[in-house]
């Protein structure tokens, strides 16, 4: 098992008998930020910028945002070595954060790190993006999220979705009592229940994230962002396809429910507390219990901006009630 929590180099992170103070109390003095910067940097490379973020190496960038707060906060230095600075790869890294938070006395860390760690490691470069541009979605879109490395320790719908992408693997390669494992814990830990058999793209954001869920036919386009309380759930007791589809660029506002094998277009807006039973056209917006298009069933207003990536939530309201305070 090689996480980084047994190759902690600092001895400070370890107490007398040589195991893992997880997390400790230590000031970093400026050798220890001067050899992680230069792990870090290229000879061209100095600190990186927000501008250049875009085009430079994703874990390079989160490496460079936890030395800043290991020095800012050095209570937080063992804790910022263990997760991301010990890591030669964003992999890694993830593999060994999902198996901190997931693991308990039945399930040990070295276990699910070799679990998560494997199934990242042999999907390459196809999972390693999606779980970039899960980054980015939520960096871009969510302005409580103050860096990729706050992102990547803390958002619980990020970790939540990279645990998925690995259960669902395990679900396609017919290991899914596995799959059901990590579900669950999942669902215990983070309070967002997503079946391994559900499709989810890439640059998806769970916004809050807590009691998000997601059934087993259900297919998630790419650039979606899905705010707390939505379940994208079935109807009864029947089997088979039962679960929505969500198309490219969906909103889904908080405390929503999209029910059946309904399909939700590309761009469209649900507003929070609707629930939707019919098939909402791309682009329009549907709000309310049941869900009704904004504009009318025959000639529904279009959205000209991806409602995704504005998050927008409220423009929809003066064409849709006169309700005032």
């Amino acid at each position: 098992m090689a996480t980084c929590v047994d190759n902690c180099a600092t001895t400070a992170c370890r107490d007398g008998n040589n195991n893992n103070r997880y997390p400790c109390f230590y000031k970093p003095n400026k050798s220890f930020a001067r050899n992680f910067q230069t792990q870090t940097q290229s000879p061209t490379l100095n600190r990186i910028d927000g501008a250049a973020a875009a085009a430079t190496d994703l874990w390079a960038k989160m490496r460079e945002e936890a030395i800043l707060d290991a020095e800012q906060e050095p209570v937080l230095s063992c804790y910022y070595y263990t997760s991301i600075l010990s890591h030669k790869s964003l992999e890694s890294a993830l593999a060994n954060h999902l198996a901190v938070k997931l693991s308990n006395s039945s399930l040990p860390i070295g276990t699910l790190f070799d679990v998560f760690f494997a199934v990242l490691e042999e999907q390459g470069p196809d999972l390693g993006r999606a779980v970039r541009a899960d980054l980015r979605a939520v960096k871009e879109r969510d302005p409580a999220c103050i860096s990729y490395v706050h992102c990547f320790l803390g958002f619980k719908g990020f970790l939540a979705i990279q645990a998925h992408r690995v259960a669902h693997e395990l679900w396609r390669r017919q290991r899914k009592a596995l799959a059901l494992v990590i579900q669950n814990r999942v669902s215990e830990v983070f309070g967002v229940d997503i079946h391994p058999g559900a499709r989810v793209g890439s640059g998806v954001l769970l916004d809050h994230a807590t009691g998000v869920v997601i059934g087993e036919t259900v297919e998630v386009g790419d650039d979606v962002s899905i705010l707390h309380g939505v379940t994208l759930g079935g109807t009864g007791k029947a089997g088979g396809d039962r679960h929505p589809k969500i198309g490219d660029g969906v909103l889904i506002g908080a405390g929503t429910c999209v029910l059946g094998n309904v399909r939700v277009g590309a761009g469209a807006k649900i507003g929070a507390g609707s629930v939707v039973l019919k098939e909402v056209p791309a682009r329009t917006t549907a709000v309310g219990n049941p869900a009704r298009l904004i504009g009318g069933k025959e000639n529904p207003t279009k959205l000209d901006r991806m409602p995704s990536f504005t998050m927008d939530q409220t423009s929809h309201i003066a064409e849709w009630s006169d309700y005032v305070i």
